[in-house]
């Protein structure tokens, strides 16, 4: 797994909200007989991709419609373009609502009705489906590591790519390991030496609050922590102690509505830092409205991932996104899933050069498990699938890190994403 620690924070942003979603149902196992047969017909007929989305879920409309939205923007400039080898791609979407259930309800109608050649940006609160989809072989293409899922099944290709065995236990023997690549940087480019971790007293929040603190104190840091009733935070309270114990940093482990009550109590309180530091999830435009009453924390604002900052408007690729998503509230997952679609379209691309010249399961698969990085065109740190029998203990990974400027939007630091590189311990933990 190229960026575990990314995925945790990525599913922690919403984790708080998670008790209530349902469980998965268990759907027979004649539903998934027809392993790998499905293609793309001959003769220009369109190529058939599906999406799966939490697009209504427990914790909001918009929280996980980014990949989807930058997929379909992908699509809808490649069909303007012709399509693959002459071919329309033709996207079929559905909303899992958040819950396993609809999960499975969505794998079912895409895979086996619909007979999609492959899923893309999947971003789902609750991937219960996805071992019947590796079941199945159907490739899932750049999808966010919510959960487990991408770092446990063959065949499941996520966006930040994995070192695990994939042998249908997450991780190694039910461990994922992160690095502490984040907590370094701040260390050597900003020179932190305390860090604040602001968590809900709810268990996956107080969970990732305990490995994000591991990391932290692995790279020398003195870490204040703060823990907040999940029901009625008392927001102030713990701003005026990380303003009282002089944190340089602060990381959360809180949805985005937390993040913005958390920043209004810092300014109440004047607690100045030298960066709030969010996940890739938080990447967004909307960041000006999302956290108007707090101007001094917005503008504390940091945010890191593996994906090339949506601003950098120098990059070929990155222009072509936004011309693509022009007049659009634009966000770093929008860009993810864009790079998703790119990868599929090239995966298809290489099956039209082959041999058979058919867009196949089996042959996106072959694509994508050939072992060599996947970069989209320079808008991911290059992604690498490998089936590792133990965990690395250490790792050379590579960061991108953006800060919010009022009036100029996330603002690109440290330099490019793939020379801003640490060799960095990981960290075992429990997902």
């Amino acid at each position: 797994m190229r960026r575990p620690v990314r995925a945790a924070e990525t599913l922690l942003v919403v984790a708080a909200l998670m008790a209530g979603a349902a469980c998965g149902s268990r759907l027979p196992e004649s539903d998934f007989e027809r392993r790998g047969t499905a293609s793309a017909p001959a003769g220009g007929a369109p190529v058939r991709v599906g999406i799966i989305t939490s697009a209504t879920s427990p914790v909001g409309g918009a929280a996980f419609t980014g990949p989807r939205d930058g997929a379909r923007a992908y699509f809808d400039r490649l069909n303007a373009h012709g399509g693959i080898g002459g071919r329309k791609v033709e996207v079929r979407t559905c909303d899992d609502g958040g819950s396993g259930v609809g999960n499975n309800d969505c794998v079912r109608k895409l895979v086996e009705e619909q007979k999609v050649v492959a899923l893309v940006a999947t971003a789902s609160l609750d991937y219960a489906g996805a071992a019947r989809v590796s079941r199945v072989g159907v490739p899932d293409i750049g999808g966010q590591p919510i959960g487990p899922a991408y770092d446990t099944y063959p065949h499941l290709y996520g966006i930040y790519g994995s070192l695990a065995p994939r042998n249908g236990t997450p991780g190694w023997d039910g461990k994922l390991y992160g690095g502490t690549e984040v907590y370094r940087y701040f260390k050597r480019e900003q020179g932190a030496r305390t860090a604040a971790v602001v968590s809900y007293n709810q268990a996956a929040s107080a969970a990732y609050a305990r490995l994000v603190t591991r990391g932290l104190k692995a790279e020398g840091y003195k870490v204040v922590t703060e823990q907040v009733d999940f029901a009625l935070p008392n927001f102030r309270a713990a701003a005026a102690d990380l303003k009282e114990q002089g944190a340089d940093l602060v990381f959360d482990a809180m949805d985005t509505h937390g993040n913005a009550r958390l920043c209004e109590a810092m300014d109440d309180v004047g607690a100045k830092v030298t960066a709030k530091v969010t996940n890739v999830q938080n990447w967004t435009s909307t960041v000006g409205d999302d956290y108007k009453d707090a101007p001094r924390c917005r503008n504390a604002l940091w945010a890191t991932g593996s994906s090339r900052n949506y601003e950098d408007t120098d990059h070929p690729a990155v222009r072509e996104f936004r011309a693509a998503l022009r007049g659009k509230a634009l966000s770093q997952w929008e860009l993810e899933g864009w790079a998703a679609a790119m990868w599929f379209t090239d995966a298809a691309k290489s099956c039209l050069s082959g041999s058979g010249g058919e867009v196949t399961r089996a042959c996106v698969d072959r694509f994508m498990g050939r072992g060599e990085p996947y970069s989209a065109r320079g808008l991911l740190v290059p992604v690498t699938f490998e089936r590792r029998p133990e965990p690395p203990g250490t790792r050379r990974t590579c960061v991108s890190v953006a800060r919010w400027r009022d009036g100029d939007g996330w603002v690109t630091q440290g330099g490019d994403m793939n020379d801003n590189c640490f060799v960095v311990p990981q960290l075992a933990y429990q997902p």
